[in-house]
């Protein structure tokens, strides 16, 4: 492995001298429930009668006898997200495989598991992102039983795998393993589905066609191919070192799949104090995995909502990351690889090109990765592998010398730019994100008169109504984690998209949130303070003219700074439907959800944010 990047060693650092406190305090908490024994014989005998009971035979003998280590399953499994329907089977595989080397595998529980795909610009969206919160609490209910010596953690989707990590890390003191699913195959490409949709928000083809286009991209069992936040979930965990190498981008109910998941089971029980390598996931994850995780989301043009989930899930082990690290990791990480909406390539293509194994290499060849990191399977400079059966079993051989398509997988020394493509906003408006690893450079420029909004239901009326054919900024605004629980706006991209190629001048700059499903429209999301807590963007009018430079990493009004910090904040109305589906149920959470740039969780304060 080379050198570290020095840029990579400074941000390292920091995140370190900055989480001292906090990260004490986490180890400390951890190492003071580092187990001696089974974790079971702290129960009394009426407990463990309890937690044996519906086992069989054999597994009980072993639970009440304390002779095997027990691995506590949470599934995120239910039947309608693609994704995640794959699970049904795994704990009968994973309970045969924990057999096969002596050990117990129960269900400890199960979590919920939205699709942002079915309520993208629904009511039910703004139930999304507290999902995440609501997913680690669900997990630690599972594991409270407090009968487990290691844990698998199944779940594919956006908000699933970060609350399953911010879990995982809550009980750090329990190896953890991550066991995916695994993309859908290849359907109908992304580009040809874009141009489908943009044709349907012009009237130009019916409600038929759009239909059609979009169950053939969305048409069987797995993640959706596009490299949105799903996908990204699975580059991180990898990275991370939370799953076995190879595992991200195996398609479901392929015999590697079934040989991965048995291998991850085995895998978790030589974890546990009693297999002779214990590996606690609070003490595995530290802060060179969050910086891993960051430079692989900025190599790989992934998904804006990690900007929320990985500070997030850096919390919950006593990290503090911040928006300046996200942008000084992005600055000297080359873009390596082009994925829909990156390019035109989905998931699939990118892993036959040669997939996370040639990735990790080069960023360890490139000193941007620390290889000495520790993942379930050693340590991250061993990640470089890719899996392979052999007589039935899962085996690791060296990824490829070569990419087999340099329009999808680049070499570090060649790649399709010098940067990762995340830039951090900052101005008078307030501070965000913007990805532009999808926006043309001629594009990522934009001086135009603020039209404003308090819904994408608002903007799409206005283009319905012709009134948007003008170049202009977007601001969408009362649509953060305190107003409405952050919806994703990607509604707004289609409209925007056919703006932009009719030759306007348009940008988005929103407080709330879109995904790695992002295009082409320079964007600056996550603004922070949101409008809602009398952000800036409250005191936004129509005609402003506002300076957006995602080149400098600017958010600039040409107004006087006096005149517009004295102007009155235009008043935060609830959402007038903010009750039903759930809604009312979720105002705790609005009213103590974290700012957006420390992650909008309930948690932030576990590394010191507000």
């Amino acid at each position: 492995m080379n050198e570290m990047h020095p840029k990579i060693v400074e941000v390292t650092e920091r995140i370190r001298a900055r989480s001292v406190d906090t990260r004490t305090a986490y180890l400390d908490m951890i190492r003071a429930r580092r187990p001696d024994t089974f974790a079971r014989l702290k129960k009394t005998e009426g407990n463990l009668a309890h937690a044996s009971a519906g086992c069989a035979v054999i597994e009980k003998a072993e639970l009440l006898g304390a002779g095997w280590p027990n691995i506590g399953i949470i599934t995120a499994y239910n039947d309608m997200l693609s994704a995640h329907a794959p699970f049904e089977s795994y704990p009968d595989i994973i309970r045969k495989a924990a057999r096969d080397v002596g050990a117990i595998a129960q269900v400890a529980g199960g979590v919920p598991a939205m699709c942002d795909g079915v309520t993208q610009g629904q009511e039910g969206m703004e139930l999304s992102l507290f999902s995440r919160d609501v997913i680690a609490m669900a997990s630690a209910i599972g594991l409270s039983h407090d009968v487990f010596d290691a844990a698998l953690h199944l779940g594919v989707c956006d908000k699933i795998v970060p609350g399953l990590v911010i879990a995982a890390l809550r009980f750090g003191w329990l190896p953890s393993v991550f066991v995916p699913a695994g993309p859908m195959p290849s359907g109908l490409p992304n580009p040809e589905k874009v141009r489908i949709r943009q044709l349907f928000a012009e009237g130009k083809v019916g409600r038929d066609a759009l239909l059609k286009a979009e169950s053939e991209s969305y048409h069987s069992q797995g993640t959706c191919t596009f490299y949105g936040t799903a996908n990204s979930n699975q580059m991180l965990m990898e990275v991370m070192g939370f799953h076995l190498p190879g595992a991200a981008f195996t398609n479901p109910g392929t015999p590697l799949r079934e040989a991965l998941t048995r291998a991850a089971t085995q895998r978790a029980a030589e974890l546990t104090a009693q297999g002779g390598t214990y590996l606690p996931a609070g003490e595995m994850i530290d802060e060179r995995s969050i910086v891993n995780g960051t430079v692989g989301l900025m190599a790989t043009g992934g998904s804006t909502n990690h900007a929320l989930h990985i500070p997030a899930m850096a919390a919950a082990a006593g990290i503090n990351i911040t928006l300046e690290d996200f942008a000084d990791i992005s600055a000297v990480t080359p873009l390596l690889a082009r994925i829909y909406p990156n390019g035109p390539s989905d998931v699939n293509h990118f892993h036959a090109a040669g997939g996370m194994g040639y990735l990790v290499r080069e960023l360890l060849g490139a000193g941007l990765l620390d290889g000495d990191a520790q993942g379930v399977a050693g340590p991250i400079s061993g990640y470089d592998r890719e899996p392979y059966l052999e007589d039935g079993a899962v085996v690791w051989r060296d990824a490829p010398a070569a990419s087999a398509d340099l329009d999808i997988l680049r070499p570090a020394s060649d790649p399709f730019s010098k940067d990762g493509g995340l830039r951090l906003m900052n101005g008078p408006l307030g501070r965000g994100v913007s990805k532009v690893s999808a926006v043309k450079p001629e594009n990522r420029v934009v001086e135009a008169p603020a039209i404003v909004f308090e819904s994408q239901a608002a903007l799409k009326e206005a283009f319905a109504a012709g009134r948007l054919d003008r170049d202009f900024v977007a601001v969408v605004r009362f649509q953060g984690p305190a107003a409405n629980g952050m919806p994703e706006l990607h509604n707004m991209t289609p409209i925007l998209g056919i703006l932009q190629d009719r030759g306007y001048r348009v940008a988005l700059v929103t407080d709330g949130r879109m995904s790695g499903a992002s295009g082409k429209i320079p964007s600056a999301i996550h603004v922070s303070p949101e409008a809602a807590r009398g952000g800036p963007l409250a005191r936004v009018m129509d005609g402003d003219v506002i300076v957006f430079d995602s080149e400098k990493g600017t958010l600039d009004i040409n107004v006087d700074p006096d005149t517009f910090a004295k102007r009155e904040s235009a008043p935060f109305r609830p959402n007038e439907s903010s009750t039903g589906l759930g809604r009312e149920m979720f105002s705790y959470f609005r009213a103590m959800a974290g700012h957006a740039d420390t992650g909008a969780s309930q948690f932030s304060f576990l590394a010191g944010g507000d």
